[in-house]
Formats: structure tokens, C-alpha cells, sequence
């Protein structure tokens, strides 16, 4: 068998990981909500995203957790009722809806 020298990583490429940091932070008020995302690379100070939506727009808000229990109930039911659709807050913390 011979070596193919670049299979293998040089023992003068050192890398050292970054670990990447996300989390979601979702506060419910009077006015409605607010969401604040956080993003951290390795030891870079952290980057803050934050979006506020009223009352109205997040009236019925379903969540990841509810998200998974309602589909697990509209499965074992065999059946979707017409027209279900939820707002939700996507992976980037904007506002949209879920359609089933």
C-alpha cells in the first residue's frame, strides 16, 4: 500500500475549534412579544438580533415544542382540518406562518 500524502493532515496545520453559540430568547409583555437572537463565534463578542411584534401578530403563536405535539395528535387523527395555520417564529427569529 502506498501513502497519499495529502489524505493525511500536516502536522504543521494545527486548528483549534470555534465553537459557534446560538440561542433564542423569547419575552412575552403587555404590548406582545419580543424575540432577542444571540450568535457567538468562538471568543468574538456576541451579535444581538432583536424583533418585537404586537399582540395581534402573535395571537395563536405556536412554538417548537406545541409545533411537535400538534403534529403528532393530526397524525395518530389520521385527518388535518382545512385551512390550519398557525403563526410561528422561523429560525432567524421573524414572524411567519405554518401551514398544515
Amino acid at each position: 500500500d502506498k501513502e497519499v500524502p495529502w489524505l493525511y493532515p500536516s502536522p504543521l496545520l494545527q486548528t483549534k475549534p470555534h465553537p459557534t453559540e446560538k440561542s433564542t430568547h423569547m419575552v412575552s409583555h403587555h404590548d406582545g412579544m419580543t424575540v432577542t437572537k444571540t450568535l457567538q463565534k468562538g471568543e468574538a463578542e456576541p451579535q444581538y438580533q432583536s424583533f418585537s411584534y404586537n399582540q395581534a401578530e402573535v395571537r395563536g403563536l405556536l412554538l417548537e415544542g406545541t409545533n411537535l405535539l400538534l403534529l403528532r395528535v393530526l397524525a395518530r387523527r389520521q385527518t388535518v382540518p382545512p385551512n390550519l395555520v398557525f403563526p410561528v417564529i422561523d429560525t432567524e427569529g421573524h414572524l411567519c406562518t405554518s401551514s398544515y
